[in-house]
């Protein structure tokens, strides 16, 4: 019998504070045997079930009154395969795995993920159901870079997952909603060095040359505190792995990272919820004290901060290519929209993918996230930017908080109706069905 490990009764609540569940029991099974005997004793007890990694989305996807299915147990290397011929290196995981994880999993073997967001709790599973991504012109969100995946589907049946098969075609950014994965496998790459310039640069030329400026380096992206001029950008090289690093001094990443970014900043935070007329003054501040540095390391320490001061976020993308009109109008909402904003908005892109449900899908994109203090009500907020980022066509990102509705969600992602037909195939009596994802799929 599969070992699997049981809480009969929990409250759950993800990262942010902002969702929060009642499950009548939370599994954390070992293996993908385990999974299907959970999947299975749902079925016959009639139950929902939902999955969770590390809580790190922002929306309702894990959110159950039933079964919590944990994949923390479901950790580490299954297969390393080096290149052939015709594809570069595959590496299997467990879907559990955390992103935090896996370059010290892949190190061994002196290969490395392609690209990376600037967190990394989440569990690899959830980073690729919710389309998760880094920035880069060159590369895809995590989705993109999956070449098979096992998953269970809700009468307990295992699929290995291939190109052809309708459940990786349509499947790869599934929104826990057509089974539970299992293993993962992803495309690698052979380790590498990040070169990063963090520096100042006054806001309307960037915003003007956004697309021109992703197309001609690695990676870009550039964070803006509402209120003032001034962009906060960085600028990442890829180099070859032995070329020499230059690290930022350990005494320094402490206090420039977490005294000043996570210490200072979350005061400030707490500082601007009471007192909010002083967030002006306080993002002036803060876009003046930002590290200007140049370093460099290996990619993973580049790609990763540490973001400790909890918020809520939405992020949208839109097409790269209207990126200056869609980015002047956020800014020119948020600064007269009334509402004191001290979290900087972050500004990414990404190339353009193949995956079905990606927020890439078929086009470059460019990625608008606005984020509130947790504390805050980030509500008004996103009531004010969210119409500028539909009215563009965007594409909101799976794990943030958006309003959109099955009819809003087609007009931008046309195979959504295939998804939803293979859901309803391969779940009909709705196991991992809850309110967002029925207001996903218009059930």
């Amino acid at each position: 019998m599969s070992r699997r490990h049981t809480t009969r009764t929990a409250t759950w609540t993800n990262w942010a504070g902002c969702e929060t569940a009642h499950p009548t029991a939370v599994l954390r099974p070992e293996t993908t045997g385990a999974v299907r005997d959970a999947v299975l004793d749902a079925a016959r007890r009639g139950r929902r079930l939902k999955v969770v990694g590390a809580g790190h989305s922002f929306s309702g996807l894990a959110v159950t009154d039933g079964v919590l299915l944990s994949l923390d147990r479901l950790s580490g290397v299954v297969a390393v395969d080096g290149p052939t011929a015709d594809r570069g290196a595959e590496v299997t995981f467990l879907a559990g795995t955390r992103l935090r994880d896996v370059p010290g999993l892949l190190r061994p073997h002196g290969l490395a993920l392609a690209n990376q967001g600037d967190v990394d709790p989440q569990s690899l599973a959830g980073a690729v159901s919710t389309g998760t991504h880094g920035t880069g012109l060159g590369f895809t969100g995590f989705a993109g870079m999956v070449r098979r995946f096992r998953t269970v589907t809700p009468d307990g049946t295992v699929h290995d997952c291939r190109p052809g098969d309708p459940l990786f075609d349509l499947g790869r950014v599934g929104l826990g909603a057509l089974g539970v994965m299992t293993e993962i496998t992803l495309a690698v790459v052979p380790s590498f060095v990040l070169s990063a310039v963090e520096r100042a640069e006054p806001l309307a030329p960037l915003v003007e040359s956004f697309p021109e400026r992703c197309a001609a380096v690695d990676h870009l992206e550039y964070y803006w505190f509402p209120g003032t001029d001034v962009a906060h950008v960085k600028t990442n090289t890829r180099l070859p792995a032995d070329t020499p690093t230059s690290p930022v001094p350990r005494w320094r990443e402490i206090v420039a990272d977490e005294a000043v970014n996570n210490g200072v900043f979350g005061a400030l935070c707490r500082v601007m919820h009471h007192a909010p007329g002083l967030t002006p003054a306080v993002n002036r501040l803060s876009a003046r004290v930002l590290a200007q540095r140049e370093f460099s390391d290996h990619a993973h320490d580049v790609f990763v901060s540490s973001r400790r001061v909890r918020f809520a976020e939405m992020e949208y993308a839109v097409p790269l290519a209207d990126a200056p009109e869609v980015l002047r109008e956020v800014h020119r909402v948020i600064d007269g929209c009334g509402e004191h904003v001290g979290f900087p908005v972050e500004v990414r892109c990404a190339g353009a993918d193949d995956v079905p449900l990606s927020t890439a899908h078929d086009r470059d994109s460019c990625y608008i996230a606005v984020h509130r203090y947790h504390r805050d009500d980030h509500r008004a907020l996103f009531r004010h930017v969210e119409p500028v980022l539909v009215a563009a066509g965007g594409r909101p990102h799976w794990g943030k908080i958006h309003t959109l509705d099955h009819e809003g969600l087609l007009a931008v992602h046309p195979a959504l109706a295939d998804v939803a037909e293979l859901r309803g195939r391969v779940d009909p009596d709705g196991m991992l069905r809850n309110p967002t994802v029925d207001r996903i799929f218009g059930l």
